[in-house]
């Protein structure tokens, strides 16, 4: 059976709100989680050249996301983007440039007619698994 990934629905809708805000580029950070759960967003500023197709985490952001993350006990949950024009599905780069085999991999597209779509997955070595995203409520 495929393990479940629970987002709480604020954190849902704050990742949704980012993709929506930045219709142009990809947005991109890292999600901290805690005994499995999903905690808080750390956006993470885009430093590809190719920001409409692709994502690039800022090193220095990425460093202090990660330095606040163990200050706070957590640890890396999942890293984000968007695609602004196409499915919520890895692209040839995302498979790429997968670093975190421990992480998992959260696409939001904007690519849906006013309905926004977000999707899961573990990517390890090349190999892309999509797993069931359920929002939950509560924090």
């Amino acid at each position: 059976m495929t393990q479940e990934i629970q987002l709480p629905r604020k954190l849902a809708n704050q990742l949704l709100h980012l993709a929506q805000i930045s219709p142009e580029h990809e947005i991109c950070g890292l999600i901290s989680g805690k005994n499995g759960l999903a905690q808080r967003c750390y956006p993470v500023l885009n430093v590809s050249e190719h920001p409409k197709q692709q994502f690039l985490l800022d090193a220095q952001q990425q460093i202090s996301a990660m330095s606040k993350m163990r200050e706070n006990g957590e640890d890396l949950f999942a890293i984000y983007h968007s695609h602004p024009t196409a499915p919520a599905q890895p692209s040839k780069a995302d498979i790429n440039l997968a670093t975190y085999p421990d992480a998992l991999s959260l696409i939001i597209s904007l690519n849906t007619k006013g309905v926004l779509d977000m999707h899961c997955f573990k990517i390890i070595n090349d190999s892309v698994t999509e797993l069931p995203l359920v929002m939950r409520d509560g924090t």
